[in-house]
């Protein structure tokens, strides 16, 4: 049984004049009001009115909202906004973006995989997920019948062969569309043979999920459903609750970034640096750094990523002071964590949450739960610090993409945040419809 197929993509109308920039959306959980209003004043018909019902996102709405963002959805493709394709295509998918002074191609395609819960398939995850989340989204699926925005997906692919077929003969892109910088490329392939031939360089290679697993785990609990109603008995093959649109990236492409996700911490009491020193002194290297505060942002994209390895940043609000911290046994967890895999327990992220936050921050300074901030863009650490929120900073390094597959190969997630992919995917370039064509 083939584990991706082609489908025929819902998306905004080519027939028409839309400027596909003004209808296009960053993944609905990076959004708030403000930026949800931003765009839908770009335009009425911004996927976002559909992807995005209920305020703030991740939390679970009325069925009201559900119902409402049904009904948008609905009159879209009554109004010819929406139109369905008519051949099953597979869609090289591309991202043109710059960080610095380096501009980056990020290629790939959108497909559909067929689902199948973690660990009981090729569908391998890297981070937890939380229910209110979930709900919201199976609300949504569950009142548009569609999967409005795709999963981030990598496969092993080290001489290119899917992305030459499917790049082979691409010229100008069928649509282009540029968000928050961005440049979004589609082209689509509906040639069979060349379909056959991607389906086979996939066939069995596990799919590992770089973002989306919240909609990926929406899809399960979704055919769930579809199952129940079914009696209990399985699915047909081709049922589209099987299946589950996923942008298919290679380890291998060029364009691939991961960028850190730097931690603030916040609800310290009594705290100072120089006792958080002392109390990690058995177990970290610690040195103040030869950088001051100012160039925090040097120190963490420039020099942060020179250093030994495990190597983390220490940003402290009350004496604006930056430290270089190191534990000096890389594998410092494995008598915490003697259940976990030595890659699992390497993770810069792994020992950030596990010792610092668990074992020296909670029992020695926190006033109930700490407070958290997460940020991949070292320059918005330091505005973030000027308030009473946030005493701290821990400063990483960049989660290497091995450690993926490391942790696939044992089923352990890692932390929360542990990574941040760049550019994110976005959101209405195509829509996958959970009904027959």
């Amino acid at each position: 049984m083939p584990q991706i197929r082609p489908f025929t993509a819902l998306r905004y109308s080519r027939s028409r004049d839309l400027d596909l920039s003004r209808l296009i959306a960053p993944p609905f959980d990076v959004l708030d009001a403000a930026g949800k209003a931003a765009l839908t004043a770009r335009s009425p018909n911004n996927i976002v009115a559909v992807d995005l019902p209920h305020l703030p996102a991740k939390t679970v709405g009325p069925d009201e909202a559900y119902a409402r963002a049904a009904v948008t959805f609905s009159a879209w493709q009554s109004a010819g906004i929406l139109e369905r394709d008519h051949r099953p295509s597979f869609y090289p998918y591309t991202q043109i973006y710059s960080v610095g002074d380096r501009e980056f191609h990020r290629r790939g395609f959108v497909a559909l995989v067929r689902i199948t819960p973690f660990g009981a398939g090729d569908v391998v995850p890297h981070e937890k997920t939380y229910k209110e989340a979930i709900v919201d989204r199976l609300k949504l699926m569950t009142a548009t019948r569609a999967q409005l925005s795709p999963i981030f997906g990598l496969f092993n692919d080290p001489r290119g062969e899917a992305n030459n077929l499917l790049y082979r003969n691409a010229s100008r892109p069928e649509v282009s569309a540029t968000l928050d910088g961005v440049r979004n490329d589609l082209w689509s392939i509906s040639d069979t043979q060349i379909q056959n031939q991607v389906i086979d360089q996939l066939n069995h290679k596990p799919i590992y999920i770089a973002d989306g697993h919240h909609r990926y785990t929406t899809a399960v609990e979704y055919q769930a459903q579809a199952v129940a109603a079914n009696g209990g008995k399985p699915l047909p093959a081709n049922h589209p609750a099987n299946f589950c649109m996923f942008v298919l990236v290679p380890f291998q492409d060029d364009g691939l970034l991961i960028l850190p996700t730097h931690r603030l911490i916040g609800g310290l009491r009594s705290f100072t640096v120089e006792s958080l020193i002392r109390l990690i002194a058995d177990q970290f290297e610690v040195a103040e750094a030869t950088l001051p505060a100012e160039k925090l942002v040097e120190f963490t994209d420039e020099h942060l990523p020179k250093t030994a390895p495990h190597t983390m940043g220490l940003y402290d609000a009350a004496t604006r002071k930056l430290y270089e911290i190191r534990p000096r046994d890389p594998d410092m967890l494995k008598n915490l964590e003697p259940n976990h895999s030595p890659a699992w327990r390497k993770l810069d992220v792994a020992i950030l949450q596990r010792y610092l936050v668990e074992e020296i921050l909670t029992p020695h300074f926190a006033v109930g739960e700490l407070k958290k901030g997460y940020t991949a863009n070292a320059a918005e650490v330091l505005p973030q610090m000027d308030g009473n929120t946030f005493q701290i900073a821990f400063l990483l390094k960049s989660t290497p993409l091995r450690a993926l597959e490391d942790l696939g190969k044992t089923n352990e997630v890692m932390p929360q945040k542990s990574t941040y992919f760049v550019p994110k995917l976005a959101t209405g370039m195509l829509i996958n419809p959970l009904t027959y064509e």
